[in-house]
């Protein structure tokens, strides 16, 4: 049977929903903080030269760009069981396939494939802070821009780590010869450029809209972050924590002839947003209701938009009460990754894993197509305590995403 011929047979079994393996990503330049459910035996699983794994990717078509990583690496695999075979398919060649009867032919003929990355990130430091290119830059190297937003769940946040604040932006009166004087100071120890931003305390339940070109440093709450299919990068802070960060993290998506061009660096920067007087005001998202919440707790769930407001990219919380059963209905393809309780989504267990080892599969992360999200999909909670609570990410072009930050 060849690979289209597998992929539909998995979709017609499933009713139109996929099952997807656990993808975890590790980064040689950061801490992992333990609360990705991942047993504490296998964080560093892939060896400490690769680095602590600080990030499970969702539904990812895109591959990480981190040194000496495997081609897959990054990279989610649909499960195929068949009495006690299991097969393993890339959800990226899926969708190359048969992309149509995933996404649907509308997402799939206007943006070529599945453009969004999600993923968790859990550090015990916080990230150094860095942007992702804009349009002209990230195509200089043959990459694309990548907006994000984040999302602190409260399920995961019980413990917020030791700095709960994120720098994001720079104060209103920076200039670029602030900014070109920092990185003069690079190889002198820390070159100071946090005194040019503002910390904000990240709060769960909320999050945040963080446009190509801003500079940001994600402090240590757990976060579900959703954003365009990109692992562009440039980190304009040498030191972290002690540790000094080297000069070609800054530079690596930058073109080679550009490398020790300050005003090139400088201008990769979004001056405009990131010195904003109302920044807050612009980038700070507060949950909004997909319908009017005593309707939907009648029928016995609440659902939430969560990320909006971008062209991108977008996601929702769907909390089903203990012992209920909803079909919900959508208008475009998502994944989804349960974060707490157990029950049925489609035909399939769905559960929130306590602990997880590397290599293990699941029954918390899945992918439902177009069509089966259209039709709507039934949900069950068989806890009769506990909320079944899911996160749903979708690409760009969702029709009832709310348009804009209030």
């Amino acid at each position: 049977m060849n690979l289209e011929s597998k992929v539909m047979k998995a979709i017609d079994e499933g009713n139109g929903i996929l099952k997807l393996a656990p993808t975890w990503v590790p980064r040689d330049f950061l801490s992992p903080g333990g609360r990705l459910r991942l047993d504490p035996r296998d964080l560093y699983a892939l060896g400490l030269e690769r680095g602590g794994i600080d990030e499970r990717w969702l539904a990812s078509t895109t591959r990480a760009d981190n040194p000496g990583a495997p081609e897959d690496e990054g990279l989610s695999y649909i499960v195929i069981k068949e009495d006690s075979k299991v097969e393993r398919i890339l959800l990226k060649d899926a969708i190359d396939a048969v992309g149509e009867e995933i996404i649907g032919k509308h997402a799939m003929r206007k943006y070529g494939g599945w453009t969004v990355l999600t993923k968790f990130f859990d550090n015990s430091v916080p990230i150094p802070l860095h942007l992702h290119q804009m349009e002209e830059h990230a195509h200089a190297v043959g990459q694309e821009p990548k907006p994000e937003a984040y999302y602190f769940p409260p399920q995961l946040n019980v413990n917020e780590g030791k700095f709960p604040l994120s720098f994001l932006g720079l104060n209103p009166e920076t200039t670029r010869e602030d900014i070109k004087e920092c990185l003069r100071n690079w190889n002198k120890g820390d070159n100071g450029i946090l005194y040019h931003s503002k910390a904000y305390r990240l709060k769960p339940g909320t999050g945040w809209l963080i446009p190509a070109g801003i500079l940001h440093a994600p402090g240590t709450l757990v976060t579900y972050e959703v954003q365009k299919a990109s692992d562009v990068f440039a980190m304009y802070q040498s030191m972290l924590e002690g540790r000094p960060i080297p000069w070609s993290l800054l530079v690596k998506n930058v073109p080679k002839d550009k490398w020790n061009d300050l005003d090139y660096i400088v201008d990769m920067i979004d001056w405009e947003a990131n010195t904003d007087p109302y920044f807050k005001k612009h980038h700070y998202i507060e949950p909004k209701y997909v319908r009017q919440p005593e309707d939907m707790m009648e029928e016995g769930y609440m659902e939430k938009w969560i990320v909006y407001a971008s062209e991108d990219f977008s996601a929702k919380e769907l909390t089903v009460l203990p012992g209920v059963e909803v079909t919900i209905r959508d208008r475009a393809a998502y994944g989804l990754i349960v974060i707490q309780g157990y029950g049925r989504i489609g035909k399939f267990k769905a559960e929130a894993p306590s602990m997880i080892r590397y290599g293990e599969l699941t029954n918390d992360e899945m992918f439902v197509t177009e069509e089966a999200a259209k039709a709507g999909v039934k949900i069950v909670n068989e806890s009769s305590r506990e909320n079944l609570v899911i996160l749903k990410h979708f690409g760009p072009g969702n029709p009832d995403m709310p348009k804009t930050i209030d």
